[in-house]
Parts: structure tokens; sequence; C-alpha cells
């Protein structure tokens, strides 16, 4: 399935349930927010879309702690975990996806390398995250992000697992 294919997906599973999305995006820069706004009638299921790039907004707008950027770092679970905590909060939506990584070419360490990504997804009850590392250039690590955010909001969505190896 391609990316308007997932979006179209996880619009027709949030309709049916009549409940609503948010999206909380560093890496990749609006992108999941672009994927699922391309599909017509999205306004129903899709309540706001967060690009919290800078640590500093990350806090501000989703409240997520400063002292976590120090400690683990913007690229780590309990920063995704976090913003997607802020974005429920925020936005009032059920269902959340929150994104944060290393997309390259520059950036990656020896512990997070460049592709290295969190992806965190929350609805009411629960929170799951997963750590994955994509391959190819900083384009292709930020699709395989916005794929990976769908698939896991789509499990998500119909009560399974969202998490991914």
């Amino acid at each position: 399935m391609d990316i308007t294919e997932l979006a179209q997906r996880l619009g027709d599973e949030l309709a049916l349930r009549g409940a609503q999305v948010t999206t909380a995006e560093s890496c990749t820069g609006g992108g999941i927010a672009e994927a699922i706004t391309r599909i017509a009638g999205s306004s129903a299921w899709f309540e706001a879309g967060y690009i919290t790039y800078s640590n500093a907004q990350k806090t501000s707008q989703l409240n997520v702690p400063a002292a976590l950027f120090t400690s683990v770092g913007a690229v780590s679970d309990e920063v995704v975990r976090a913003m997607v905590a802020g974005a429920q909060a925020r936005s009032g939506a059920r269902y959340a996806v929150a994104v944060s990584g290393v997309a390259g070419p520059g950036g990656g360490s020896p512990n997070k390398p460049v592709g290295t990504v969190w992806i965190a997804w929350g609805d009411d009850e629960r929170q799951f995250s997963w750590r994955y590392q994509f391959a190819g250039d900083r384009c292709a690590v930020r699709r395989q992000t916005v794929e990976a955010a769908l698939q896991g909001l789509i499990a998500l969505v119909v009560g399974e697992n969202p998490q991914r190896g």
C-alpha cells in the first residue's frame, strides 16, 4: 500500500468509529499530516497536526518536559511518548502518533545513527512505541517514517498492537 492508500484506510477506519486523530511530528516536518489531508473529507477525522521540530517547541506546544532532552535526547522513547500525550491533551483527539528521528545526512551518533526514528502511538487507554532503523537518504527515511506511522495508526484504531520490528 502506498502512503495515500494508507491514509485513506486510516480515514475509513476512523470514520467508522467516529474518532479523530492528531499528529506530533519532528523529523517528518508535517509529512504525516500532509498525507492524511490528501484525503477528501479528512476534516471529519483529522483534528490537528503539530510540527515541533525544535526541542523548545516540543516543550512549548506539547508539554514535553525539557529535562528529557538532556537526560535521553529528542530521539527517544520517552520524548515521543510525551509528544503523543501532549498532542492528545491539546487537541482532544482520541488517537495520536508522534515521531522524532535522525533523517540525515548529518546529525547521527554511534548510539543514534542516521535513520534512527522513534514512533509512538496512543489512544485514550494505551501507548505503544518502537525504535526503527531506516535505510536510505533523508527523503527515504522520512517516507519510511510516514508509512510506518500510518501503518501503526491503522493497527491501533482496529485494536491491534502497532509496534513493528
